[in-house]
């Protein structure tokens, strides 16, 4: 069960950041918190027609997130049949155990299904990332230290 404190915590981060819905199950409990979709009404002036006058025009005020992956991979790269692997969860990404260890894989490093490729902190855990294919990284598409959501691409890996 989620404690009132945790979800308290959870809305405060949320409120925090782009992110506009997560879902996290724990323990058979199920919690989803989802951020309304602010819209004002933006005045626009006609600048090349005369005589008409300004009309409203609905704007969404919330920031513009790209969580296909689709989105982060060129032409190229899909017909290359690379494999991307994504963000299980809402956290912050990190390349290595500790701020002054070895980053766990690099451009061009062999990887197989068990290779850890980075940890996902979330609530103060520490979630470590499988690479759940075989194959040779060719790119990694986040910083370290960077807030990624639920399906967004984190590296690219080129099957074997």
């Amino acid at each position: 069960m989620f404690k009132l404190d945790e979800i308290k915590e959870l809305i405060e981060l949320l409120d925090k950041t782009s992110v506009q819905e997560l879902e996290i199950e724990n323990e058979g409990a199920r919690l989803c918190i989802r951020k309304p979709i602010k819209t004002e009404l933006v005045q626009v002036q006609p600048t090349v027609v005369s005589g008409t006058a300004p009309t409203a025009v609905p704007a969404v005020s919330a920031p513009a997130v790209i969580t296909e992956p689709e989105a982060a991979v060129s032409p190229g790269e899909k017909a290359a049949n690379l494999h991307t692997i994504v963000s299980p969860m809402v956290g912050t990404f990190y390349r290595a155990a500790s701020p002054d260890a070895n980053a766990f894989v690099n451009i061009g490093d062999k990887v197989g299904e068990k290779t850890t490729v980075c940890i996902i902190e979330a609530m103060k855990l520490m979630n470590e990332l499988e690479a759940e294919i075989k194959g040779e990284i060719t790119d990694i598409l986040v910083e370290n230290g960077q807030l990624v959501e639920y399906g967004q691409p984190l590296f690219l890996v080129k099957p074997e």
